[in-house]
């Protein structure tokens, strides 16, 4: 009785010993013979080749997360990646609120808190301090520059800009220090005397 065929296709007698491989039909319907295998050899197919476990890490070093964990991984599939995700999420909430129908979406949306209003105000001596900064920043690199220091192309525009950062600080009801102006045109009082 033969055994199994290897990977070469041979098969090995076990009564006689005899390896072989068996006979087969072509596609075009002839019948290929019998090859007769010499004692001894082995088909490079059939040769295992020797795994070093050391060397093989090394060679895979950097492909995986943690270095011997490659028999941890899930089974689960990698997902594309995180937008991917997200877009995913997203289509599903879209078909969600369509099949929810409309009302339910506008009561929805009825029912998320309004924005808060912003102070006009707060908003107004938020930019002026940024454009106090701004202003600070282009007089140092104007002083360094009259000092004979040499500036970066992005720092001499910033040193062009003081006059119109001066210009956007008046427009905002500021003076050139940053300091509120009163209706009389002087600055007011940061902090009042307590006498």
């Amino acid at each position: 009785m033969p055994s199994q065929p290897s990977n070469s296709g041979i098969v090995t007698d076990e009564k006689s010993g005899e390896r072989k491989i068996p006979e087969s039909v072509r596609a075009d319907g002839s019948t290929r013979k019998a090859i007769k295998i010499r004692p001894g050899y082995r088909p490079p197919e059939d040769v295992e080749v020797y795994k070093n476990r050391t060397a093989e890490t090394f060679r895979n070093r950097g492909k995986g997360p943690v270095p011997g964990a490659e028999g941890l991984k899930d089974d689960k599939p990698e997902s594309a990646s995180t937008a991917a995700n997200k877009n995913a999420k997203r289509r599903e909430a879209r078909k969600k609120a369509k099949a929810a129908g409309d009302g339910q979406a506008e009561s929805e949306v009825a029912l998320a808190p309004a924005p808060e209003e912003v102070d006009p105000e707060a908003e107004k001596e938020k930019k002026a301090r940024n454009l106090k900064k701004k202003l600070r920043q282009a007089k140092d690199l104007k002083d360094k520059k009259d000092g004979g220091q040499s500036l970066l192309p992005e720092q001499i525009a910033k040193v062009i800009k003081i006059n119109e950062l001066i210009r956007e600080l008046d427009a905002l009801g500021f003076d050139a220090e940053g300091e509120p102006k009163t209706a009389d045109g002087k600055e007011e009082a940061k902090y009042s005397s307590s006498s």
